[in-house]
C-alpha cells in the first residue's frame, strides 16, 4: 500500500526559524495527495504493483554522472529478479525522460535528456548548498544530476503519477537523502517565500494558460538574487509576440502560448525578473526526442509535416526551445 515515507516527507531541518511553518503545510500536501491516490486515481493500483515488484536488490554502484545514469550492474541480479525488475519498469512506461540502466537494463527513453543538461549545466549558478525547486520534474532525471552539485535540498514537483512512480522507483535504488518528489502542480504547492536559491522550469511555460502568473508565482518563491532557468518552446522573430494555437500544437492540446525570446524576456521583466540571459535555441530533432520501446504513445516524428519537417502537422512552427535564465529581484 501507498504510504508516506523517505521518497516524500521533506524534513523540517531543511526550514529555518521563518520557513519552518512550511513543512506542515507540505506534510498536509501529501496527506491530500495520499487520500487522492487511495481512492480517486484508477491507475494508482498497477503503479503500486510496480513498485511491489521491485527487488530488493543492494546495487554495488551508482553512476549518476554519465549521460545514462547507471544503478547497479547486471552482475548484482540474477536471471528471476532481472525478470521482475524489467517487468515493473516496463508497467512505469511510457519513459519520458531519461536515459537509464538499472541492473543492466537499458530504459530508451523518448528524449535523451542528457543533451539538454549538457547544454545548461556550465552556464547556470553553482548549486552546492543551494536550495532547489524543479517543475515538473518527471522521473528525476534532471534532479539526480543536480544532486552530484550537493545542493542542501531538491524538491521536485510532478503531478502526473506515471512520472512520479518512476521517480519513485528509481530513489528505491539510488536513495539520496536530500531529493525529494511530490506529486502535486506549482500551484498545489506553498509559497514559500524568498527560499529556493535556484527554480528550474523546464518544458513547462507553455502549457500554462497564463504564463505572467505563473512566472510571478515562482519569482516569490526565489531568494532576491536567486536564479530561474526556463527552458520553453519558441517561435524564431525579433518582434515581442507569441503565437496561441487554434486547438493543439504538435498534437498536444494542452499548449498555449509559444512567445519569440523577445516576448518570453518581456514576460521574464514583467514577473520581476532581471540581467535575463538566452544561454541556448537549439531546434528539437529526432536526435533528442524519438520514439523508443520504452514509450507507447507518438513521438516527434508524428508530430511534423510529412513533407515539410519544418511544421507540425497543423502547420505551425516545428518545435525550438530555448533556455533562458534569470535573476529575481
Amino acid at each position: 500500500m501507498y504510504k508516506i515515507d523517505t521518497a516524500d516527507i521533506i524534513s523540517d531541518e531543511f526550514f529555518d526559524a521563518d520557513t519552518q511553518k512550511y513543512c506542515s503545510d507540505i506534510l498536509k500536501l501529501l496527506q491530500d495527495k495520499k487520500r487522492y491516490i487511495l481512492t480517486e486515481n484508477g491507475n494508482a493500483p498497477e503503479y503500486f504493483k510496480a513498485l511491489e515488484m521491485l527487488p530488493d536488490i543492494k546495487p554495488s554502484a551508482i553512476d549518476i554522472n554519465s549521460d545514462r545514469i547507471k544503478i547497479g550492474e547486471a552482475s548484482d541480479i540474477n536471471k528471476e529478479d532481472k525478470n521482475r525488475l524489467f517487468a515493473a519498469l516496463y508497467k512505469l512506461m511510457p519513459w519520458r525522460k531519461g536515459p537509464y540502466q538499472l541492473f543492466g537494463i537499458n530504459i530508451d527513453s523518448e528524449w535523451e535528456s542528457y543533451l539538454k543538461w549538457n547544454r545548461i549545466k556550465d552556464k547556470i549558478a553553482p548549486l552546492k548548498n543551494s536550495r532547489v525547486l524543479d517543475i515538473g520534474s518527471s522521473s528525476g532525471y534532471y534532479m539526480f544530476k543536480m544532486a552530484l552539485s550537493k545542493p542542501s535540498i531538491v524538491i521536485g514537483l510532478e503531478p502526473y503519477l506515471t512520472f512520479y512512480f518512476q521517480y519513485r522507483a528509481l530513489q528505491h535504488y539510488i536513495k539520496h537523502s536530500n531529493i525529494f518528489c511530490i506529486p502535486a502542480k506549482l500551484e498545489e504547492f506553498p509559497v514559500i517565500k524568498r527560499y529556493f536559491d535556484t527554480v528550474f522550469c523546464m518544458g513547462i511555460l507553455y502549457h500554462t494558460r497564463s504564463p505572467i502568473d505563473f512566472l510571478q508565482h515562482i519569482n516569490k518563491s526565489i531568494k532576491k538574487g536567486g536564479e530561474i532557468i526556463v527552458e520553453t518552446l519558441i517561435i524564431e522573430g525579433k518582434e515581442p509576440k507569441a503565437i496561441f494555437p487554434e486547438k493543439k500544437y504538435a498534437r498536444m492540446n494542452n499548449i498555449y502560448f509559444l512567445p519569440t525570446v523577445f516576448c518570453l524576456t518581456n514576460w521574464l521583466k514583467r514577473s520581476g525578473f532581471k540581467n535575463i540571459q538566452i544561454i541556448d535555441i537549439t531546434k528539437t530533432t529526432t536526435k533528442e526526442q524519438r520514439k523508443t520501446d520504452w514509450i507507447n504513445t507518438q513521438s516527434l516524428e508524428d508530430f511534423l509535416d510529412k513533407d515539410d519537417s519544418n511544421k507540425t502537422v497543423e502547420g505551425y512552427p516545428a518545435p525550438i526551445r530555448a533556455v533562458v535564465i534569470a535573476e529575481a529581484t
